[in-house]
């Protein structure tokens, strides 16, 4: 016997898109789980968009103010998917209403707004969590079980990189329903928030806490038009960020990323490396996870690629036969299954808002820095 979750969308594009389609598959895939999503209402300023949007996903009403969804007594957990200026204000008056949040990332627009956050919803008490997928691909979550085991021994190195290039044009404007991401009043930081925190996230995850970093932003096109004005105004954003850090278990750490790479779309690739062994990972090739094992006989010591498909690997039971892989959407399912099981066993749904605080910190102290031109602490 299973119990409804009913859940409240606020906003309706690709991460709208994602998180529904998490919700729609998990009780097909996850059976076994007690709480089954039903999607209740969904939410957007827009009202014809958002009637679209929620019949062809399957919504079962419409809200036209997101505080209307949050008072509603019918909703049971509410999916924060809208610009990162909106993130607090909405999660506080769902922790206020008592609400189970699932937000977006980055948490917030800066530290101090996402420590609101956490104080409010853990003096709430609410169930909440931020969605940083990437950790539940099940080629990055074979990658933890692998160095949590000891097996790299002493790590040495952490690199990654997000590479796009779709802002590689003058006239792109700025601002808006679908740019909103370069606009810096709407985002608070360019690829730093967007792509780098994904980065960040899955570092800290894999490989501890960051203490202090060193960066450099830059941003190739200085004026853009908004679209909502209509008026060439100054672009804030970072269209590109690299920076060093030390970690605390005393590795080092390099990370990049640009909108400016051309001929890359969504290239994020890691890499770590330890006394004993290193891993690896392309979101291109997400199903695989490559490694190399020093302690191979010499003859055969090499890099081997791990066909991350078979039962026992990471959430793949409830998939394919081996050799049948999952793809980019079934880190959401997968997120979704992990929220559900921990409203079943009263354990927190990690990334918490507290554990996305963290990544947040190291985000603004890449901005600092790259600002001030020196090292910056993470605090």
């Amino acid at each position: 016997m299973t119990t409804p979750l009913n859940i409240g969308m606020i906003g309706y594009g690709f991460m709208g898109r994602a998180h529904t389609n998490g919700y729609k598959r998990v009780g097909d895939f996850f059976p076994e789980l007690e709480r089954r999503p039903v999607l209740k209402a969904a939410c957007a300023r827009n009202k014809e968009n958002i009637q679209a949007f929620a019949d062809q996903w399957g919504y079962e009403s419409i809200e036209t103010d997101w505080k209307a969804l949050v008072a509603r007594d019918d909703i049971d957990a509410v999916d924060i998917c809208v610009p990162n200026n909106l993130h607090k204000e909405i999660a506080l008056a769902c922790a206020e209403a008592g609400k189970m949040i699932l937000c977006e990332k980055p948490i917030a627009m800066n530290t101090a707004e996402g420590e609101e956050m956490c104080q409010a919803v853990e003096k709430a008490g609410v169930v909440n969590t931020v969605w940083y997928n990437y950790r539940r691909v099940p080629a990055v979550t074979l990658a933890k079980q692998i160095i949590d085991s000891g097996k790299l021994g002493r790590i040495f190195h952490y690199r990654a990189n997000f590479l796009q290039d779709w802002t590689i044009a003058d006239d792109l404007p700025q601002g808006g329903e679908a740019l909103w991401r370069l606009d810096v009043d709407a985002a608070g930081s360019g690829v730093t928030g967007d792509l780098l925190a994904h980065c960040i996230d899955t570092a800290i995850w894999l490989n501890g806490s960051v203490t202090d970093v060193s960066a450099m932003t830059e941003t190739f096109i200085k004026e853009r038009v908004h679209q909502e004005t209509g008026q060439k105004q100054k672009v804030g954003i970072d269209d590109a960020c690299a920076f060093l850090c030390h970690f605390e278990n005393g590795s080092l750490g390099l990370f990049e990323s640009t909108r400016y790479a051309r001929g890359h779309k969504a290239l994020y690739t890691l890499e770590i490396n330890g006394e004993n062994a290193s891993l690896r990972w392309d979101l291109h090739d997400l199903h695989r996870l490559e490694m190399f094992d020093h302690a191979d006989e010499g003859l055969t010591r090499g890099w081997k690629s791990i066909h991350v498909t078979d039962g026992d690997h990471p959430y793949m039971d409830k998939w394919w036969v081996p050799g049948l892989q999952i793809g980019y959407e079934h880190s959401f399912v997968h997120h979704v299954a992990d929220f559900l099981k921990s409203l079943e066993t009263g354990e927190p749904c990690h990334p918490t808002f507290r554990d996305a605080l963290e990544t947040q910190k190291v985000c603004d102290a890449v901005l600092s820095s790259a600002a001030e031109r020196k090292w910056e602490t993470v605090v």
